[in-house]
Protein backbone atom coordinates (compact mmCIF):
# COMPACT_ATOMS: atom_id res chain seq x y z
CA UNK A 1 0.00 0.00 0.00
CA UNK A 2 1.06 3.69 -0.95
CA UNK A 3 -0.06 6.54 -0.32
CA UNK A 4 0.92 9.98 -2.69
CA UNK A 5 1.46 13.21 -1.04
CA UNK A 6 0.55 15.52 -4.73
CA UNK A 7 -0.55 19.28 -2.85
CA UNK A 8 -0.74 20.82 -6.47
CA UNK A 9 -3.46 17.97 -7.43
CA UNK A 10 -7.11 18.71 -6.66
CA UNK A 11 -9.19 15.63 -6.49
CA UNK A 12 -12.92 16.52 -6.92
CA UNK A 13 -14.28 13.16 -5.47
CA UNK A 14 -12.95 14.27 -2.09
CA UNK A 15 -13.53 17.58 -1.84
CA UNK A 16 -17.02 18.46 -3.81
CA UNK A 17 -18.76 18.04 -0.65
CA UNK A 18 -17.38 20.98 0.86
CA UNK A 19 -19.99 24.25 -0.40
CA UNK A 20 -22.99 21.73 1.57
CA UNK A 21 -21.34 22.10 4.70
CA UNK A 22 -23.09 23.56 7.01
CA UNK A 23 -21.95 25.26 10.43
CA UNK A 24 -23.57 23.92 13.91
CA UNK A 25 -25.10 25.02 15.89
CA UNK A 26 -26.81 26.24 12.43
CA UNK A 27 -27.55 30.43 13.16
CA UNK A 28 -29.39 32.12 10.47
CA UNK A 29 -26.99 35.41 10.61
CA UNK A 30 -23.84 33.48 9.86
CA UNK A 31 -22.82 33.59 6.38
CA UNK A 32 -19.73 31.68 7.33
CA UNK A 33 -18.10 28.46 6.11
CA UNK A 34 -17.98 25.61 7.16
CA UNK A 35 -14.60 24.61 6.66
CA UNK A 36 -11.45 25.98 5.67
CA UNK A 37 -7.75 26.18 2.94
CA UNK A 38 -6.51 23.36 5.85
CA UNK A 39 -9.54 21.33 5.03
CA UNK A 40 -9.32 21.82 1.56
CA UNK A 41 -5.37 21.10 1.79
CA UNK A 42 -5.71 17.84 3.02
CA UNK A 43 -8.31 16.53 1.32
CA UNK A 44 -6.05 17.79 -2.49
CA UNK A 45 -3.02 15.61 -0.72
CA UNK A 46 -4.25 12.69 -1.27
CA UNK A 47 -5.27 10.10 -3.91
CA UNK A 48 -7.76 8.34 -2.94
CA UNK A 49 -7.71 5.02 -5.03
CA UNK A 50 -4.52 4.34 -3.01
CA UNK A 51 -6.62 3.94 0.30
CA UNK A 52 -6.87 0.23 1.81
CA UNK A 53 -10.33 -0.47 2.82
CA UNK A 54 -9.73 -2.77 5.08
CA UNK A 55 -7.74 -0.38 7.34
CA UNK A 56 -8.40 2.58 9.73
CA UNK A 57 -8.24 6.17 8.81
CA UNK A 58 -7.26 8.81 11.93
CA UNK A 59 -9.22 11.91 11.88
CA UNK A 60 -8.03 14.40 14.40
CA UNK A 61 -10.12 17.67 15.25
CA UNK A 62 -12.19 17.89 12.56
CA UNK A 63 -14.43 21.06 12.94
CA UNK A 64 -17.85 20.75 11.01
CA UNK A 65 -17.33 17.46 9.25
CA UNK A 66 -14.99 18.36 6.31
CA UNK A 67 -12.34 15.32 6.26
CA UNK A 68 -15.77 13.13 7.95
CA UNK A 69 -17.50 13.84 4.60
CA UNK A 70 -15.10 13.09 2.30
CA UNK A 71 -13.75 9.85 3.73
CA UNK A 72 -17.21 8.55 5.06
CA UNK A 73 -18.05 4.72 3.82
CA UNK A 74 -13.71 4.09 4.81
CA UNK A 75 -12.79 2.70 7.93
CA UNK A 76 -13.18 6.07 9.73
CA UNK A 77 -12.67 6.80 13.17
CA UNK A 78 -12.79 10.56 14.24
CA UNK A 79 -11.13 12.37 17.60
CA UNK A 80 -12.51 15.66 18.41
CA UNK A 81 -12.57 17.49 21.88
CA UNK A 82 -15.81 19.07 21.02
CA UNK A 83 -18.98 17.54 21.79
CA UNK A 84 -20.79 20.41 18.98
CA UNK A 85 -17.80 19.08 16.51
CA UNK A 86 -19.50 15.98 16.91
CA UNK A 87 -22.96 16.86 16.70
CA UNK A 88 -21.96 18.99 13.44
CA UNK A 89 -20.21 16.13 11.90
CA UNK A 90 -23.21 13.56 12.26
CA UNK A 91 -25.05 16.73 11.43
CA UNK A 92 -23.38 16.90 7.57
CA UNK A 93 -23.51 13.56 7.39
CA UNK A 94 -26.91 12.80 7.80
CA UNK A 95 -27.61 16.07 5.21
CA UNK A 96 -25.53 14.05 2.61
CA UNK A 97 -26.59 11.06 3.12
CA UNK A 98 -23.02 9.66 4.06
CA UNK A 99 -22.65 6.46 5.88
CA UNK A 100 -21.65 7.21 9.81
CA UNK A 101 -18.25 7.34 11.39
CA UNK A 102 -16.75 6.73 14.63
CA UNK A 103 -17.11 9.16 16.78
CA UNK A 104 -14.30 9.11 19.68
CA UNK A 105 -13.45 11.49 22.49
CA UNK A 106 -9.51 11.99 23.59
CA UNK A 107 -9.73 10.25 25.91
CA UNK A 108 -11.36 6.93 24.15
CA UNK A 109 -9.06 3.97 22.94
CA UNK A 110 -8.16 5.06 19.26
CA UNK A 111 -7.75 2.58 16.52
CA UNK A 112 -4.66 0.36 16.12
CA UNK A 113 -1.98 0.89 13.33
CA UNK A 114 -4.13 3.46 11.09
CA UNK A 115 -2.60 3.52 7.64
CA UNK A 116 -3.46 7.25 7.48
CA UNK A 117 -3.45 9.70 10.21
CA UNK A 118 -5.40 12.95 9.05
CA UNK A 119 -5.19 16.26 11.88
CA UNK A 120 -6.18 20.02 12.49
CA UNK A 121 -2.99 21.35 14.15
CA UNK A 122 -4.81 22.95 16.96
CA UNK A 123 -4.17 25.80 18.57
CA UNK A 124 -3.05 24.95 21.75
CA UNK A 125 0.38 23.23 22.21
CA UNK A 126 -1.19 21.16 25.21
CA UNK A 127 -4.07 19.81 22.60
CA UNK A 128 -1.23 18.88 19.88
CA UNK A 129 1.13 16.92 22.67
CA UNK A 130 -1.97 14.73 24.13
CA UNK A 131 -2.50 13.88 20.11
CA UNK A 132 0.72 13.21 19.74
CA UNK A 133 1.72 11.30 22.86
CA UNK A 134 -1.49 9.27 22.87
CA UNK A 135 -0.86 8.46 18.53
CA UNK A 136 2.89 7.51 18.50
CA UNK A 137 2.05 3.74 20.10
CA UNK A 138 -0.89 3.23 18.15
CA UNK A 139 1.33 3.62 14.78
CA UNK A 140 2.44 1.31 11.83
CA UNK A 141 5.96 1.32 10.34
CA UNK A 142 4.24 2.54 7.37
CA UNK A 143 1.43 4.58 8.94
CA UNK A 144 1.38 8.43 7.09
CA UNK A 145 0.68 11.60 9.79
CA UNK A 146 -0.72 14.28 7.68
CA UNK A 147 -1.28 17.81 10.06
CA UNK A 148 -2.24 20.98 8.05
CA UNK A 149 -3.72 24.57 9.78
CA UNK A 150 -4.15 27.79 8.56
CA UNK A 151 -0.84 30.02 8.99
CA UNK A 152 -2.37 32.59 11.59
CA UNK A 153 -3.38 29.20 13.99
CA UNK A 154 -0.07 27.19 14.44
CA UNK A 155 1.42 26.77 17.10
CA UNK A 156 5.18 28.17 16.70
CA UNK A 157 6.44 24.81 18.12
CA UNK A 158 4.06 22.31 16.47
CA UNK A 159 6.92 20.88 13.48
CA UNK A 160 9.49 20.75 16.86
CA UNK A 161 6.54 18.56 18.16
CA UNK A 162 5.32 16.65 15.13
CA UNK A 163 9.52 15.53 15.29
CA UNK A 164 9.93 14.74 19.07
CA UNK A 165 6.98 12.83 19.16
CA UNK A 166 6.83 10.98 15.94
CA UNK A 167 9.49 11.17 13.98
CA UNK A 168 11.10 12.65 10.31
CA UNK A 169 8.49 15.49 9.70
CA UNK A 170 8.80 17.13 6.62
CA UNK A 171 7.13 20.89 5.86
CA UNK A 172 5.17 21.14 2.79
CA UNK A 173 4.77 24.28 0.87
CA UNK A 174 2.09 26.55 1.76
CA UNK A 175 -1.39 27.05 0.10
CA UNK A 176 -3.93 29.60 0.52
CA UNK A 177 -2.50 30.52 3.84
CA UNK A 178 -2.13 26.89 5.24
CA UNK A 179 0.69 24.79 5.89
CA UNK A 180 0.69 20.97 6.41
CA UNK A 181 3.56 18.54 7.78
CA UNK A 182 3.89 15.30 7.14
CA UNK A 183 5.42 12.50 9.61
CA UNK A 184 6.72 8.72 9.62
CA UNK A 185 7.07 7.17 13.33
CA UNK A 186 11.10 7.22 13.61
CA UNK A 187 10.06 3.07 15.97
CA UNK A 188 11.58 4.37 19.01
CA UNK A 189 9.59 4.31 22.29
CA UNK A 190 6.56 6.78 22.65
CA UNK A 191 7.59 9.48 24.97
CA UNK A 192 4.67 9.57 27.67
CA UNK A 193 1.77 11.53 27.97
CA UNK A 194 1.70 14.74 29.64
CA UNK A 195 0.07 15.01 32.74
CA UNK A 196 -2.55 17.43 33.19
CA UNK A 197 -1.92 20.34 35.28
CA UNK A 198 -2.65 20.72 38.91
CA UNK A 199 -2.39 23.99 41.41
CA UNK A 200 -3.68 24.73 44.37
CA UNK A 201 -6.64 27.21 44.79
CA UNK A 202 -5.59 30.18 46.28
CA UNK A 203 -8.12 30.89 49.62
CA UNK A 204 -8.66 26.85 49.67
CA UNK A 205 -7.15 23.56 50.45
CA UNK A 206 -8.81 22.76 46.98
CA UNK A 207 -6.56 21.40 44.21
CA UNK A 208 -7.62 22.04 40.55
CA UNK A 209 -6.83 19.56 37.68
CA UNK A 210 -6.38 20.46 34.56
CA UNK A 211 -6.50 18.47 31.24
CA UNK A 212 -5.44 19.70 28.01
CA UNK A 213 -7.16 21.92 26.23
CA UNK A 214 -9.25 23.36 29.03
CA UNK A 215 -9.68 27.23 29.17
CA UNK A 216 -7.19 28.55 31.69
CA UNK A 217 -6.35 25.54 32.67
CA UNK A 218 -2.43 27.25 34.07
CA UNK A 219 -4.34 29.51 36.13
CA UNK A 220 -7.48 30.59 37.54
CA UNK A 221 -9.14 33.40 34.74
CA UNK A 222 -9.73 36.80 36.02
CA UNK A 223 -13.51 36.84 34.77
CA UNK A 224 -13.98 33.51 37.07
CA UNK A 225 -11.85 35.26 40.08
CA UNK A 226 -14.71 38.27 40.57
CA UNK A 227 -17.61 35.93 40.54
CA UNK A 228 -16.07 33.52 42.77
CA UNK A 229 -15.87 36.95 45.22
CA UNK A 230 -19.46 37.46 44.43
CA UNK A 231 -21.36 33.99 44.32
CA UNK A 232 -24.98 33.62 45.02
CA UNK A 233 -26.41 33.76 48.20
CA UNK A 234 -29.60 31.83 49.01
CA UNK A 235 -31.32 29.16 48.76
CA UNK A 236 -30.47 26.46 46.03
CA UNK A 237 -32.09 22.83 45.53
CA UNK A 238 -30.58 22.05 41.73
CA UNK A 239 -27.36 24.09 40.29
CA UNK A 240 -26.19 24.19 36.80
CA UNK A 241 -22.75 25.22 36.22
CA UNK A 242 -22.54 25.83 32.19
CA UNK A 243 -19.90 26.06 30.26
CA UNK A 244 -18.08 24.62 33.60
CA UNK A 245 -14.26 24.16 32.37
CA UNK A 246 -12.64 23.01 35.47
CA UNK A 247 -15.73 22.84 37.61
CA UNK A 248 -14.19 25.46 39.87
CA UNK A 249 -17.47 27.44 40.03
CA UNK A 250 -19.48 24.55 41.05
CA UNK A 251 -17.02 23.33 43.13
CA UNK A 252 -16.51 26.77 45.19
CA UNK A 253 -20.83 26.90 44.74
CA UNK A 254 -20.76 23.27 46.31
CA UNK A 255 -18.27 24.13 49.25
CA UNK A 256 -21.01 27.01 50.47
CA UNK A 257 -24.24 24.51 49.48
CA UNK A 258 -22.99 21.04 49.77
CA UNK A 259 -26.79 19.16 50.05
CA UNK A 260 -27.66 21.04 46.48
CA UNK A 261 -27.43 18.58 43.19
CA UNK A 262 -24.41 20.16 40.71
CA UNK A 263 -24.72 19.77 37.01
CA UNK A 264 -21.07 20.66 35.08
CA UNK A 265 -21.51 20.94 31.67
CA UNK A 266 -19.22 21.40 28.80
CA UNK A 267 -18.91 20.74 25.02
CA UNK A 268 -15.44 20.26 25.87
CA UNK A 269 -14.81 16.82 26.89
CA UNK A 270 -11.40 17.30 28.65
CA UNK A 271 -12.95 20.29 30.82
CA UNK A 272 -16.30 17.94 31.64
CA UNK A 273 -13.46 15.36 32.57
CA UNK A 274 -11.19 17.94 34.89
CA UNK A 275 -14.26 19.18 36.26
CA UNK A 276 -15.33 15.20 37.55
CA UNK A 277 -12.12 14.79 38.98
CA UNK A 278 -12.18 18.52 40.46
CA UNK A 279 -15.34 17.67 42.19
CA UNK A 280 -14.02 14.01 43.22
CA UNK A 281 -10.90 15.08 44.73
CA UNK A 282 -12.09 18.05 46.95
CA UNK A 283 -16.01 17.75 47.40
CA UNK A 284 -16.47 13.60 46.92
CA UNK A 285 -19.68 13.63 48.68
CA UNK A 286 -21.15 16.45 46.76
CA UNK A 287 -24.03 15.09 44.07
CA UNK A 288 -22.89 15.81 40.76
CA UNK A 289 -23.39 14.85 36.93
CA UNK A 290 -20.51 15.73 34.09
CA UNK A 291 -22.28 16.35 30.87
CA UNK A 292 -20.76 16.88 27.57
CA UNK A 293 -23.29 18.76 25.79
CA UNK A 294 -24.14 21.68 23.24
CA UNK A 295 -25.25 24.31 26.11
CA UNK A 296 -28.33 22.75 27.49
CA UNK A 297 -30.14 20.26 24.71
CA UNK A 298 -32.48 17.95 26.45
CA UNK A 299 -32.74 19.58 29.82
CA UNK A 300 -35.73 19.31 31.34
CA UNK A 301 -37.69 23.00 31.69
CA UNK A 302 -38.19 24.49 34.91
CA UNK A 303 -35.98 22.65 36.81
CA UNK A 304 -32.87 24.56 38.01
CA UNK A 305 -33.01 26.77 40.66
CA UNK A 306 -29.62 28.44 39.61
CA UNK A 307 -27.10 28.83 36.56
CA UNK A 308 -23.87 30.04 36.63
CA UNK A 309 -21.93 31.20 33.48
CA UNK A 310 -18.22 31.76 31.85
CA UNK A 311 -19.82 32.25 28.20
CA UNK A 312 -17.43 31.75 25.50
CA UNK A 313 -17.18 34.91 23.08
CA UNK A 314 -16.03 32.18 19.89
CA UNK A 315 -16.80 29.16 18.31
CA UNK A 316 -13.13 27.49 17.09
CA UNK A 317 -11.26 30.10 15.63
CA UNK A 318 -14.28 32.82 15.07
CA UNK A 319 -15.57 35.25 17.36
CA UNK A 320 -19.02 35.30 17.72
CA UNK A 321 -21.82 35.73 20.41
CA UNK A 322 -24.56 33.47 19.31
CA UNK A 323 -23.11 30.58 21.58
CA UNK A 324 -23.65 33.06 24.73
CA UNK A 325 -27.27 34.05 23.42
CA UNK A 326 -27.84 30.32 23.43
CA UNK A 327 -26.83 29.55 26.92
CA UNK A 328 -28.65 32.58 28.02
CA UNK A 329 -31.62 31.04 25.86
CA UNK A 330 -31.49 27.62 26.94
CA UNK A 331 -30.99 28.65 30.69
CA UNK A 332 -33.98 31.12 30.80
CA UNK A 333 -35.90 27.43 29.61
CA UNK A 334 -34.53 25.38 32.24
CA UNK A 335 -34.70 27.68 35.63
CA UNK A 336 -37.75 27.58 37.48
CA UNK A 337 -39.65 30.79 38.21
CA UNK A 338 -37.83 32.27 40.27
CA UNK A 339 -34.70 30.67 39.25
CA UNK A 340 -31.48 32.81 38.86
CA UNK A 341 -28.68 33.07 36.27
CA UNK A 342 -25.48 34.69 36.96
CA UNK A 343 -22.91 35.36 34.38
CA UNK A 344 -19.53 36.82 33.92
CA UNK A 345 -18.09 38.45 30.73
CA UNK A 346 -16.13 41.11 29.59
CA UNK A 347 -17.63 44.51 29.95
CA UNK A 348 -17.57 45.23 26.37
CA UNK A 349 -19.92 42.29 25.18
CA UNK A 350 -22.86 44.03 25.92
CA UNK A 351 -24.50 41.17 28.07
CA UNK A 352 -26.82 42.87 29.61
CA UNK A 353 -29.13 44.20 26.95
CA UNK A 354 -29.43 40.59 26.05
CA UNK A 355 -30.06 39.38 29.67
CA UNK A 356 -32.60 42.29 30.04
CA UNK A 357 -34.38 41.14 26.35
CA UNK A 358 -34.54 38.08 27.54
CA UNK A 359 -35.35 37.80 31.10
CA UNK A 360 -37.19 41.44 31.22
CA UNK A 361 -34.21 43.06 33.29
CA UNK A 362 -31.11 42.28 35.31
CA UNK A 363 -29.03 43.45 37.56
CA UNK A 364 -25.09 44.72 37.92
CA UNK A 365 -23.46 42.51 40.80
CA UNK A 366 -20.14 43.53 40.44
CA UNK A 367 -17.67 44.75 37.96
CA UNK A 368 -14.22 45.87 37.24
CA UNK A 369 -11.78 47.07 34.68
CA UNK A 370 -12.43 44.63 32.49
CA UNK A 371 -15.36 42.03 33.53
CA UNK A 372 -19.48 42.41 35.13
CA UNK A 373 -21.02 39.68 36.77
CA UNK A 374 -24.73 40.28 36.38
CA UNK A 375 -27.61 38.63 38.06
CA UNK A 376 -30.70 37.83 35.61
CA UNK A 377 -34.03 36.67 37.87
CA UNK A 378 -36.60 34.46 35.64
CA UNK A 379 -40.15 36.47 36.61
CA UNK A 380 -42.34 34.68 33.97
CA UNK A 381 -42.56 31.48 32.44
CA UNK A 382 -42.66 32.24 28.58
Amino acid sequence: MQLYICWKLAVPALTHHLSLLERYPPNPQDDLQAWDSADEYLLQSLVASQLDPQRPILVLGDQFGALSCALAGSHVSVVNDSYVSHKAIEHNLNRQGLAQVQLLSPLDDWPQQPQLVLGRLPKQLSMLEFYLAKLKPLLAPDSLVFFAGRDRDIPERAEALLSRYLGPTDRLLGWKKARAFVSRSDGKAPLPQPAPLSWPLEGTDYQLVNHANVFSRQSLDIGARLLLANLPQGRFDRVIDLGCGNGVLALMMASQYPEARYQLVDESYLAVASAKANMAGNLPTVAADFIANNCLDGFERASADLVLCNPPFHQQQVVTDHIAWQMFKDAFKVLRQGGQLWIVGNRHLGYQIKLSKLFGGCQVVATDRKFIVLKAIKRRTS
